[in-house]
């Protein structure tokens, strides 16, 4: 299968050089560069036999019918927006390969007793709107009003960014499509192949992992207000400095979470206003994200998080304001589903190796209406969501003979 995985990194190659930054790689949610790498991967879907269709949302939809009218159809897929500054492996690897998958079963004359779609869903890392998931919600009619009016830096809504991209009002075509989105009986299940971002495997010299369950994680805006003003003038005693009371608590939120392990918690973004050198800063708004396997201790963590920034604006004179902006619980793997996955990682390196996944992935949206399962694949000293991020060739042979093996043991699962 040497020359499916070659022809799977030139793809990646090409998909990792449309970008809406140049000299960066950086695709958000129905931007440009996201038409551009919906055009080309659907020229790859339809070289291996597959429909392709677009929904409202801006998923990417390759279908191939099952030979019989009736039969479910199996979910293959992930993410094709990337994070800014990004890697090449994240999100596509997991839509490009069930595509070279497929190609591979068509050389050798199988037909899959089941339908099939591989799904570039438009949307899995928020960082146009602070939100994830908005394509796999909206392929699954799980998008909400509150979700289209989420706005971007530039006051555009997410509803807004739709019709622009639908070149006409969504609300409609959304219900339309959520009406004709497979009811849960009609699938046989998702798998989403996806880049470790970790260091597990590596660690552990192993190509390929299955993962067993993905850890719950809260996304939110926490403004905190004080009062602008002139820095050379203002007293430090009579100032209500918004950015210092921020910087505290972003302190504050690393300290819980080294404590606090295996819990995770990030200030990943902030901006100041008025965001001047001579002017004490007004208004910081900060992201946090918070994520923990276990949703008690993660919500707990959050109760105590948000308390100490109210006791922080007390103290400082400021006030502050928490906005969730996205919440999931954590995701059991289907048993069966990754079993039968694990059997086919045996079958290719031997041993199968289980794993819990800090990240969050487009199978926490999906589980909600079938059952899921993912396959992990190495990364080089666990880098992601960076330039450098990188998955050997070799590797990326050995998940492609995992998703052909599985694909043909599913085909005689005496279940379907």
């Amino acid at each position: 299968m040497a020359t499916g995985a070659q022809d799977l990194r030139r793809m990646l190659d090409e998909l990792g050089r449309i970008s809406d930054e140049r000299g960066r790689l950086t695709r958000t949610f129905l931007s440009p560069a996201m038409r551009r790498a919906n055009a080309r991967v659907a020229t790859w879907m339809r070289s291996v036999g597959l429909n392709v269709r677009e929904d409202a949302t801006g998923n990417l939809i390759g279908r191939l019918e099952a030979p019989r009218s009736g039969a479910k159809t199996l979910l293959l897929g992930s993410h094709l927006d990337t994070v800014r500054a990004a890697g090449r492996f994240d999100g596509a690897l997991g839509v490009l390969l069930p595509i070279v998958a497929l190609g591979e079963l068509r050389r050798r004359g199988v037909a899959l007793p089941f339908a099939v779609e591989v799904l570039g869903f438009s949307e899995e890392e928020g960082v146009r709107f602070s939100s994830a998931y908005l394509g796999s919600k909206g392929y699954t009619g799980q998008l909400r009003a509150a979700d289209l009016k989420l706005r971007d830096a530039g006051g555009v809504s997410v509803r807004q960014a739709m019709a622009a991209w639908t070149r006409g009002a969504p609300t409609a075509e959304l219900r339309s499509a959520a009406a004709r989105a497979p009811r849960p009986q009609q699938w046989l299940g998702y798998l989403e192949v996806h880049l470790e971002q970790g260091p597990v495997l590596e660690a552990k010299r192993l190509a390929v992992g299955v993962v067993s369950a993905i850890a719950g994680q809260t996304r939110g805006r926490l403004t905190f207000c004080g009062q602008a003003g002139h820095a050379g003038t203002t007293p430090m005693a009579l100032r209500r400095d918004a950015f210092t009371g921020a910087a505290e608590w972003a302190l504050a939120v690393e300290t819980l979470a080294r404590r606090s392990s295996p819990l995770v918690a990030t200030v990943g973004a902030v901006v100041v206003a008025p965001g001047a050198p001579n002017v004490i800063p007004g208004e910081v708004v900060l992201s946090l994200d918070v994520r923990h396997p276990d949703d008690g201790a993660r919500r707990d963590a959050l109760r105590r998080l948000i308390a100490d920034a109210k006791k922080i604006a007390r103290r400082r004179g400021l006030t502050c304001e928490w906005q969730v902006t996205q919440d999931n619980g954590a995701v059991s793997c289907s048993v069966p589903f990754t079993d039968l996955l694990a059997q086919s990682v045996r079958a290719v390196q031997r041993r199968s190796l289980a794993l819990v996944s800090g990240a969050g992935h487009d199978a926490v949206v999906m589980a909600a209406l079938t059952p899921v399962a993912m396959l992990f694949v190495r990364c080089r000293e666990g880098l992601s969501h960076h330039p450098d991020e990188f998955a050997s060739p070799a590797d990326l042979n050995v998940a492609l003979r995992v998703i052909v093996d599985f694909l043909t043991r599913l085909a005689g699962h005496e279940k379907i």
